[in-house]
This record gives structure tokens, sequence and C-alpha cells, in this order.
């Protein structure tokens, strides 16, 4: 029910507006989409449709949105948090990036899922886009130690840009540093950037 009613609450906040469909598998795994794979999807939120599809929500995972790469994470991969604990440590202190802030922007890009894959082509642990991955070494976006090096050195070159607003830096990681920039030095008026703000921060500052 509490997972429902955060997804009910995503989906107004984003306006991200489409048929959502549920479907529990034998393991309990939850599953949710907008494009029902068969009948043993059942339809949960009725609403008009939307030309931009939304992309499938796993129960273990997170919830792609139609804008970008990523919005919010809701059930957190305890073993692979641990099991990738050293190597976001390191790189937090390789580039003097507080390693809290780095675990929030994982948890919210991915669910320390390194599989993860956005359907705006965002890879990794922390959902580096092609371009991104290039512009900072990053050779092989599937590998975790590159993903997490090379989303750590982009999140401290942001830091540095707007210093001393985090705020910004975080926005320009899920929208880019052009969209704060053309903004005015500002938070983009997009809901999902607006989301995604609040909940890093939310996550460090907790």
């Amino acid at each position: 029910m509490r997972m429902a009613v955060m997804l009910l609450a995503l989906l107004v906040s984003t306006e991200v507006i489409a048929d959502i469909y549920k479907f529990t598998d034998t393991d309990g795994h939850v599953y949710y989409t907008d494009e029902p794979r068969n009948s043993l999807y059942k339809r949960i939120i009725k609403t008009r449709p939307i030309r931009q599809r939304l992309a499938n929500f796993y129960g273990t995972g997170r919830l792609y949105t139609h804008k970008n790469n990523t919005l919010a994470t809701y059930n957190v991969n305890g073993p692979n948090k641990e099991r990738f604990a050293d190597l976001i440590e390191q790189a937090a202190n390789r580039y003097q990036v507080d390693a809290k802030l780095v675990h929030a922007v994982i948890q919210t890009e991915s669910a320390y899922n390194s599989n993860a894959q956005s359907p705006a082509g965002a890879v990794g642990l922390m959902q580096l886009m092609p371009d991104t991955a290039r512009r900072f070494g990053v050779t092989d976006r599937q590998d975790p130690d590159q993903n997490v090096d090379g989303g750590t050195r982009y999140l401290k070159h942001l830091i540095n840009m707007f210093t001393p607003n985090l705020d910004l830096a975080v926005a320009a990681y899920n929208a880019g540093e052009n969209a704060v920039l053309r903004h005015n030095n500002s938070i983009p008026p997009y809901p999902e950037t607006q989301n995604y703000v609040r909940q890093v921060l939310a996550l460090y500052n907790h």
C-alpha cells in the first residue's frame, strides 16, 4: 500500500500520465508498467493516454520517467550497497566529494543496480550517458569501478561549477549543466529535476 501511494504521488508530480498495470510473480516480486505484456497484469491506475510511454517500474528497482534518465528510488538493493561501498568511498576520497552525497545520487539513480539502463541510454550505478562517459574517461559504463569513478568526477565538476549551491550541482547532474545555466543559475522548471533534487538532498541530509 505504501508503495502504491508513493507511486501515485510521483505520477501526479511528474506530469507522467498513463494507465498503470501491476503484476506479482510467484516469488512475490512486484512489477509495474504502462505496457502490459499479458493478461496477468492488472490495471491499478486509469488515466488519459500520453504520447510518451512510462517505462517499466520494478518493485526491486526504480521508476524511469519519459523525460530524462531517472527520477526516484523505492527499494534499495542492500547487498549491492554493501558490495559497492568501498569503491564509492574510494572515488569520493579521490575527488574530494562527500561519500554520503555519492550514495544519495546512486540510490536515486539506480538503487545500487549496476545493470540499470534507462530508456534514454543512461547506464550503470550513476546512470552515465555516452557523452558524459567519454568526457570523463569512462570506456566501459557497465563496469562499476569506471562508472562510479566517472560519475563522481562529474559530480565534483558540477559542485565546483555551482559552488556554493549544492542544489544546482545536483540539478545539473540530472538535467545537465547547460540547462541550469540557461535558467539563470537556478533549478530548471522540470518536475522531474525538481523532484530529483529534493530526493537526493533528502537522502544526503538524512
